[in-house]
């Protein structure tokens, strides 16, 4: 696909799962990513992929957990990859257990990736944003952001405060020219399952896969600028797992 001009957009969680996927949709339909993660290693491994379509891939190894450098670091890359369209948020982890069992340093740990990384990229990239009057922010929420199961407390408050943060985004942010979506998808087959932090055995054939997310993402930066799509939710056939 061809754009009247080069679109591009910094995907925060690209090395594995759904920001990978998303980073290789986003090339194949030729637009220029940002990678950010953790590890250079995976994210090298998914910019030589995303080269192969044309696009500009760069790799941009950063700690999401470490929340009180996000926002300065988000903010860098916003400023060498001028001008930023999309922001994609997708990093996260899961994690299991009963509210009363769950240990503060686990709580903590699960809302600062899952809430407060995405609150500090958003910060990061605003600026930038406001001054074109015009982007596009996703974040990737989960069925767990709508609705609660037994033992996964602490993931759906995190995934909660992702759609209020969106929500209250996208009416902030209106204004400004930037539309807000939150995409609330069912199980998805990534490494998130294999986690030491989560112990549940589905059936993971029966899952979304990341492509299957990642097109939907590419679907929400496809729409016209006239256009905000600002909740989508996206379920296995099967269901709720």
């Amino acid at each position: 696909m061809n754009f009247p001009t080069k679109r591009r957009a910094p995907l925060a969680g690209a090395s594995s799962g759904i920001g990978k996927a998303t980073a290789l949709a986003f090339a194949k339909a030729g637009i220029d990513v940002a990678l950010v993660s953790r590890s250079q290693e995976k994210l090298e491994a998914v910019a030589q992929g995303a080269r192969l379509c044309g696009v500009k891939a760069g790799v941009y190894p950063l700690d999401l957990a470490k929340v009180s450098s996000v926002r300065e670091g988000i903010a860098a890359i916003a400023a060498e990859e001028n001008p930023i369209d999309i922001l994609v948020n997708s990093a996260g982890m899961g994690y299991t257990g009963t509210l009363m069992d769950t240990p503060l340093a686990d709580w903590q740990r699960l809302i600062d990736l899952n809430l407060t990384s995405v609150f500090q990229c958003v910060q990061g990239v605003l600026p930038a944003m406001r001054s074109r009057r015009s982007g596009l922010i996703v974040n990737v929420a989960s069925i767990a952001g709508k609705q609660t199961f037994p033992n996964w407390g602490a993931c759906a408050v995190s995934k909660f405060g992702v759609m209020a943060l969106s929500k209250t985004l996208a009416e902030e942010e209106r204004p400004h020219g930037i539309r807000v979506t939150a995409i609330c998808p069912g199980a998805v087959n990534t490494p998130l399952w294999d986690a030491e932090t989560v112990g549940a055995d589905f059936n993971r054939s029966s899952m979304l896969t990341p492509e299957v997310v990642a097109q939907s993402i590419l679907h929400i930066a496809l729409l016209p600028e006239t256009a905000a799509l600002e909740e989508l939710t996206l379920m296995p056939s099967a269901g709720t797992l």
